[in-house]
């Protein structure tokens, strides 16, 4: 009997004890549910921001294109549109995109290399036909009742930012626009904000309408779907203000961030390019004790060179 009473003793500590074990996993899976839930409709209440970003084919892009999604990564509620400078979307770019973890769209559009020609005459500036492309697929894939207050901005491959400009710029209602570290050959470039409105510009060409870095503003995305017709143009030393007024903005429309613009959470810095040498493969010199066959390790460093992605 006494058995028996110890063994339904036993029993019953077990079924306390599964029993318990059971309600703590239902409890913290309910948590993460919650959670989760919590972050999807925090998402879908957060403007997405429309990053776009023109790229062209260069030693260095995959690593600017690296750097880049790490910093779009710790961003919430991003697009990120990258638009190709060539006749076709690259492998490497496809397969940088597809492991970023980011919600993108892989776009190309080439530069006419031979003529460069646009608009008035002028050469046509790096990125223009790229962002123009940008901007043809947010108005052909975003609707006014779907936009939810979203971002456009403009962000090349090989600048900097600080992860609170794009906080910054979710809230943006018009224009929104904030200083620039090094750019224009000046230390920094800047709105001038008098009584929390923008009065001017400390920049270069500052009798500029808008004397502004392309890394220096970001548009609603309504903004752009309301003016259909409007793209950046080549006029020398003028993209970024006609784009601007071509929007019907003045000053008074502007928004400064960034404390009034007193604070720099952007830098227009620029990759350095690298010096490859052509016949680098040709050059290359075994160190060791023996003989080799120089051939054969030519042709093995050329084999791998072609099938390797940088």
């Amino acid at each position: 009997m006494r058995i028996k009473v110890i063994f339904f003793g036993y029993r019953y500590q077990l079924l306390v004890l599964v029993t318990f074990v059971i309600l703590v996993y239902v409890y913290v899976n309910l948590r993460f549910v919650q959670e989760h839930v919590q972050e999807c409709q925090s998402a879908q209440q957060t403007p997405v921001i429309y990053i776009i970003t023109p790229t062209v084919s260069t030693f260095e892009q995959k690593a600017d294109l690296t750097r880049l999604s790490h910093t779009l990564r710790l961003v919430e509620n991003v697009h990120w549109i990258v638009v190709e400078d060539s006749n076709t979307k690259t492998t490497m770019v496809a397969n940088l995109l597809k492991e970023s973890g980011l919600r993108y769209t892989h776009l190309n559009s080439p530069t006419d290399k031979h003529a460069k020609r646009f608009d008035d005459g002028v050469l046509i500036s790096r990125g223009v036909v790229q962002r123009n492309e940008g901007l043809n697929w947010l108005r052909n894939n975003t609707y006014h009742s779907s936009t939810n207050g979203g971002v456009v901005y403009f962000a090349d491959d090989d600048n900097t930012y600080s992860l609170r400009i794009f906080e910054e710029m979710r809230s943006t209602k018009k224009v929104s626009v904030w200083p620039v570290g090094l750019a224009g050959h000046l230390r920094f470039e800047t709105p001038i904000v008098k009584n929390g409105k923008v009065v001017g510009w400390f920049a270069w060409a500052p009798t500029r309408s808008f004397a502004i870095d392309m890394c220096g503003f970001s548009v609603n995305l309504k903004l752009i779907l309301d003016f259909p017709n409007v793209r950046f143009k080549s006029i020398q030393g003028e993209l970024e203000s006609h784009f601007l007024s071509s929007l019907n903005i003045t000053l008074d429309d502007l928004e400064p961030k960034a404390k009034l613009c007193t604070e720099i959470l952007v830098w227009h810095t620029r990759t350095e390019r690298s010096i490859v040498e052509k016949n680098n493969v040709d050059k290359s010199i075994y160190i060791g004790e023996g003989t080799l066959n120089t051939e054969e390790l030519k042709n093995v460093i050329r084999k791998s060179q072609s099938s390797i992605e940088v």
